[in-house]
């Protein structure tokens, strides 16, 4: 069933949208003056989302701003020369003069305080001593904790100058997130998002990673939903405002085929073409979309 005002799809086994509890056929479903949907509750009840309170964007948008302020100072030390490790002490010890955490660090073993991948990385490039070169691009991954909330963006840079192919993925890949920035106002779905990235990566000749997805965050590192690149339109579950997710968009040059290293983290182009992504956390508002980490693109 088609709730008429928010489009959010009911079946009859399940919970009813107005948040008792109770399966939909046996609460509101045939009742002469049904209860007012409940978001919260149906959301948390349905899909395991935790919709996001004032107090909670308040801090999910702080985590945001030291966010972006790592990325500034990233992309003020990618230079020819300097290794991924400086970049990753740098952006830990900015973390922790600021009294954030550094979320990767130990996440399920990961070793590193942020994810660098260069070129053919697709993501979770492990910081190492590797020296960038000219013509290199690396997408910087930050995501932090602080005071109890988290919020994740990723850019990617040039090193020195860069030739036709690095200038075109950086930029299908900025692109596609803001074709999917369009598609984040209530009463959208999931497969929205996906669908309007999709079709502009390859319009533009590229593709689009299928393995990795954007995902909500706030009150943990990944939260449902999981948000594919990639879906047909008017799939998936209806936005509404108090969803807090990343989209984060890989775009490869070549086909979207990979493999993960003996590491277990650094997923790699099977074709090692170059791949890039640029990644903000979105909340979903009452009329569109506020970014909590924004950035030109």
């Amino acid at each position: 069933m088609m709730l008429k005002d928010d489009k959010i799809k009911i079946g009859r086994n399940d919970p009813c949208p107005c948040g008792s509890g109770k399966k939909y056929k046996r609460c509101c479903l045939n009742a002469k003056n049904p209860k007012p949907v409940n978001l919260e509750k149906l959301y948390s009840q349905k899909y395991d989302i935790r919709l996001k309170h004032s107090k909670d964007i308040e801090g999910i948008r702080a985590a945001g701003e030291l966010v972006i302020e790592t990325l500034d100072l990233m992309e003020d030390n990618i230079k020819v020369g300097v290794t991924t490790d400086v970049l990753n002490t740098i952006a830990h010890e900015f973390a922790i003069k600021h009294n954030a955490i550094p979320a990767p660090l130990n996440y399920r073993g990961f070793p590193k305080s942020i994810c660098t991948s260069i070129n053919e990385v697709i993501c979770h490039g492990i910081p190492e001593n590797r020296a960038l070169a000219d013509g290199d691009i690396i997408n910087v991954d930050i995501t932090l904790i602080y005071n109890g909330y988290y919020a994740d963006a990723s850019k990617t840079y040039f090193v020195g100058t860069p030739d036709a192919d690095a200038k075109k993925i950086v930029s299908v890949a900025a692109q596609s997130l803001k074709a999917a920035m369009t598609m984040l106002v209530p009463g959208n779905t999931i497969g929205d998002i996906g669908w309007a990235i999709q079709k502009y990566a390859e319009n533009e000749k590229c593709s689009v990673v299928r393995e990795f997805v954007g995902h909500g965050v706030g009150f943990d590192f990944h939260e449902p939903p999981h948000v594919p690149h990639y879906g047909k339109k008017g799939d998936g579950i209806v936005l509404v405002p108090g969803m807090v997710f990343t989209v984060e968009p890989m775009i490869n040059l070549g086909k979207a085929d990979l493999f993960v290293a003996g590491d277990n983290w650094t997923a790699i182009t099977h074709d090692r073409k170059l791949s890039a992504q640029f990644e903000q956390t979105f909340l979903i508002t009452e009329d569109g979309f506020e970014s909590l980490t924004p950035f030109d693109l």
